[in-house]
């Protein structure tokens, strides 16, 4: 048997050195979008009649105004909220629990470009039926279709924000089980507290949907729906989204650090 030689000075041989983040993103959000076109597709399609038919029941007790505005901005939302929170919540606690995150352990990428990568494509997953069902909801509810532009804004920043929390209660999560139990109940609280209107709820309800963070999507997009929008009012709760994805973001990164180490 012919055996390795050790180099001549005795020191170990250097590793290949780390990718930069940005290709390293790059090829993660690939890689994960690729796959989630193939696993994801019919919980795409759930996720779109769900939000549907939901505008579709309240189409009956809603006949217009700031409801209708509500329903229509809280069901598109929630397509965002199933797919980067409720999935990816399932998808981090099941590789944690699986040992896959030893495999990206193994790799030269940055943590944060597996976090951002994933995170990155199952927000962009979202995109079609978020916008099939704002439409959708728009022409049933009689609401202008002019500002939907806005939903660009919208998705990827409600995204981010969904998507690093659902990252981040998968990976600390100590059980699968527990990881999708804790999207779940993100996205019915997503359900419940998004289409809703606020002015129906009470205050200590309408405290608790203040602190989640796709009301700002919400309400970013049911302002769209005005014949004059507030545009400062809009930036504002995209800003709200922009932080708290930023925030969440790097808490995700932190617990896959710390998975990936365990």
């Amino acid at each position: 048997m012919v055996r390795a030689r050790p180099p001549h000075d005795g020191a170990a041989a250097p590793l290949a050195p780390r990718a930069r983040l940005l290709p390293a993103l790059s090829a993660v959000y690939r890689a994960q979008l690729s796959r989630a076109r193939v696993a994801r597709i019919p919980l795409l399609f759930v996720a779109t009649f769900q939000s549907i038919g939901i505008m579709v029941l309240m189409r009956g007790v809603v006949d217009g105004g700031d409801e209708a505005r509500a329903v229509v901005a809280g069901s598109s939302v929630l397509v965002v909220a199933f797919v980067a929170l409720n999935l990816l919540a399932q998808y981090f606690g099941q590789l944690r629990a699986s040992g896959g995150l030893d495999h990206y352990a193994t790799l030269p990428v940055p943590p944060a470009a597996v976090v951002l990568g994933a995170a990155a494509a199952y927000a962009s997953f979202t995109v079609p039926g978020t916008v099939v069902t704002a439409v959708v909801g728009s022409v049933l509810f009689k609401l202008p279709l002019a500002h939907l532009w806005v939903l660009a804004a919208v998705i990827p920043l409600a995204g981010a924000a969904l998507s690093g929390l659902g990252a981040a209660l998968g990976l600390l999560a100590p059980r699968p089980e527990l990881a999708t139990l804790c999207g779940q109940l993100g996205m019915s609280a997503a359900l419940l507290l998004g289409v809703l209107p606020a002015a129906h709820l009470p205050a200590p309800v309408a405290w608790a949907r203040d602190l989640l963070p796709s009301t700002y999507g919400v309400e970013a997009l049911a302002r769209s729906f005005d014949a004059r929008p507030d545009w400062l009012l809009t930036a504002a709760d995209l800003g709200v989204c922009a932080a708290v994805g930023v925030v969440s973001l790097a808490v995700a990164t932190w617990a896959y650090r710390r998975a990936a180490v365990r």
